[in-house]
C-alpha cells in the first residue's frame, strides 16, 4: 500500500503543553475518558477500549478525520467544537473543549499513534515522545497518508504504546461509567470485550425537574435498598452533558445518618466547569442559581428521604419492639409488686379478687366524689399540668405497653450518637437509635430483642423506686429472666 509522507506542525511551546496537560490529566484514567469522549463528539456509535500491559487501544466507528480535521485535532485551543456545539449526525451536545488530552497522554506512554479514515482520506500519525524531546519549539509530527482501503469503515483508532503507568480495569470501568455519556442513545463502550453499562441501583427513586433562566435542572435521588454501602460510591453525581463533574450531598449528611445509601444524579448542562473538568466555576450566577434550586429540592423531599433512610430498620424495630413489650407485659403480670404506680394489672371482676391487681373505685366511692364541691374539683384541675412531650422525628418508632390505667410508651428515635442510651420522661421511655450499642445490636434479631428488653425493664424498674437503683437493677434481672427465658 503506497504511503505519502507529510507532517503536521505544532507551534505551541512544548513546556506549556507538558505543564498544562499533566495538570489537567494528572490521573492516567482521565486520558482514556478523554479519548472516548472525543469519539462520542465524532458521532461514534461504538467505542472499543483494549487495555494490555504494554499498550492501550481506543477504536471507534465515528466520522473519522480528513487532513483539515487532523490539523484541528492537533491544534491547541481550537474553537471548532465551541463554534459547532452539535455533532452533525446524531446532533449530540459535544463534550470536549480544550484539546490537550492527546499531548498529556505522553505522561503515561512513550508513543501516541493515531490512525483515521474519512471517506476518501486515510492516514496515520505518529506522536513519539523521544523525537519530540529532540525538537525545538516547533515540532513537525510525522503524517503518513495511506492508499484508501474501501473495505474499512470510517473511524479513528488511537494506540498508546510503551505504557509507563499501570491501569486497573475496575477503576477504568468505574471512571467510564461516571465520566462518559454511556446512557446516550446510539452509543456503546466496550472495555476488553465487555460492554460497559450504567450501574442499576435498587432502591426508592425520587425524580425532580426544575426550570431556571439558564436552563433545566433535572435528575433523581435514590435511597439504596442495600443497608451496607461503600461511602466512596455515595453522593449525587452532578453532570454536564451527561458527564459527571463532581459529587455532592448538598448538606444531607447533616441530617441523614446512613448517608452511604444516598445515590442519584442531577443534570445541569448550563453550568460552567473548570479547565480540568473536576469542578464548577462557583463564582458565577449559573452556579448560584443551581445551588439555590438544589437546596429547595432537598428541603422539599427531606421528609421523604428521612423516612426512607430508616424504612428497613424501622420494620425490624417494630417487630422487635412488639415482641419485647409482649414479653415484658407477661413478666410484669408475674411480678406485680415490681410495677410502678399506674402500671398495676387491673382486676376485671370480683371473681379475680384472689389475684394481685388494682382495685377499682366502688360506685359508692364514686358517688362521694360527685358530692364534693365544684370549686374544689376546679382547683384540682387547675393544678394539673400537661406533661412535657419531646418533639419526635418523622421516622420515630412508638409503641405502648398497655397495662393498668396509665401504661408506658416506648419510643425509638434519633437522639444523637453522643446522647444517652435511653432515658425516661413521664411515662415515655426513649431509646437512642444513634447510640453505638444500638447500631451494633440491631443487626441481629436475638441480640436486638435482648438490647431493647434490657433498656425497657431498666427504666420501668427505676420508675418504681428511683431512689434505690440497686433494688431496681435486682428487679430488672428478675423481669428479664421471666421475659426472655422460656419456661
Amino acid at each position: 500500500m503506497d504511503k505519502q509522507r507529510n507532517t503536521l506542525e505544532v507551534t505551541v511551546d512544548k513546556s506549556h503543553i507538558v505543564t498544562i496537560g499533566e495538570r489537567l490529566y494528572g490521573e492516567s484514567i482521565e486520558l482514556i475518558r478523554e479519548l472516548i469522549n472525543n469519539a462520542y463528539d465524532a458521532d461514534a456509535a461504538e467505542v472499543k477500549v483494549t487495555i494490555k500491559d504494554s499498550e492501550i487501544v481506543v477504536e471507534d466507528d465515528g466520522l473519522g478525520m480528513d487532513i483539515e480535521g487532523l490539523k484541528q485535532y492537533f491544534n491547541i485551543g481550537s474553537t471548532l467544537k465551541r463554534d459547532n456545539p452539535k455533532s452533525p449526525k446524531f446532533e449530540r451536545d459535544r463534550i470536549g473543549e480544550f484539546g490537550i488530552g492527546k499531548f498529556a497522554s505522553l505522561s503515561a506512554c512513550s508513543c501516541f499513534e493515531l490512525w483515521t479514515k474519512k471517506d476518501d482520506f486515510q492516514a496515520n500519525v505518529l506522536f513519539d515522545k523521544e523525537e519530540w524531546s529532540k525538537s525545538k519549539d516547533k515540532w513537525h509530527i510525522p503524517l503518513e497518508i495511506e492508499e484508501i482501503d474501501r473495505r474499512l469503515k470510517n473511524g479513528t483508532r488511537v494506540t498508546l504504546k510503551g505504557l509507563t503507568k499501570k491501569f486497573n480495569i475496575a477503576d477504568v470501568e468505574r471512571r467510564i461509567i461516571e465520566a462518559v455519556p454511556i446512557k446516550a442513545p446510539n452509543f456503546s463502550v466496550y472495555l476488553n470485550g465487555h460492554k460497559v453499562s450504567a450501574r442499576i441501583i435498587p432502591g426508592h427513586k425520587i425524580p425532580f425537574l426544575e426550570g431556571t433562566e439558564y436552563g433545566i435542572i433535572h435528575g433523581e435521588i435514590i435511597i439504596s435498598s442495600q443497608m451496607d454501602q461503600d461511602i466512596s460510591d455515595a453522593g449525587i453525581e452532578c453532570k454536564v452533558k451527561q458527564v459527571t463533574i463532581t459529587k455532592d450531598f448538598f448538606d444531607m449528611e447533616k441530617w441523614i445518618k446512613n448517608i452511604a445509601r444516598i445515590r442519584g444524579e442531577v443534570n445541569a448542562d448550563f453550568l460552567p466547569i473548570t479547565s480540568d473538568r473536576t469542578g464548577f466555576i462557583k463564582d458565577t450566577p449559573q452556579y448560584k442559581i443551581f445551588i439555590e434550586v438544589m437546596n429547595r429540592i432537598i428541603e422539599r423531599i427531606k421528609p421523604i428521604l428521612e423516612e426512607l433512610s430508616d424504612y428497613k430498620e424501622n420494620k425490624r424495630a417494630k417487630r422487635a419492639l412488639t415482641e419485647v413489650l409482649d414479653r415484658v407485659k407477661n413478666a410484669l403480670m408475674l411480678n406485680p409488686d415490681f410495677c410502678p404506680e399506674g402500671l398495676m394489672p387491673l382486676g376485671n371482676d370480683v371473681s379475680e379478687t384472689g389475684q394481685p391487681g388494682y382495685v377499682q373505685p366502688t360506685k359508692d366511692k364514686a358517688a362521694e366524689e360527685d358530692k364534693k364541691p365544684k370549686a374544689e374539683t376546679t382547683q384540682k384541675k387547675k393544678r394539673k399540668r400537661k406533661p412535657k412531650v419531646k418533639r419526635l422525628n418523622p421516622t420515630a418508632v412508638v409503641k405502648k405497653l398497655k397495662l393498668g390505667q396509665q401504661g408506658v410508651s416506648c419510643c425509638i428515635d434519633h437522639l444523637g450518637a453522643d446522647s444517652l442510651e435511653c432515658y425516661t420522661e413521664g411515662t415515655i421511655v426513649y431509646i437512642n437509635r444513634d447510640h453505638p450499642l444500638y447500631k451494633k445490636e440491631v443487626q441481629k434479631k436475638d441480640t436486638f430483642i435482648l438490647h431493647i428488653a434490657r433498656l425497657l425493664t431498666q427504666e420501668i424498674c427505676l420508675m418504681k423506686d428511683p431512689r434505690n437503683p440497686r433494688q431496681a437493677f435486682l428487679r430488672q434481672s428478675r423481669l428479664l429472666r421471666d421475659a426472655l427465658v422460656e419456661p
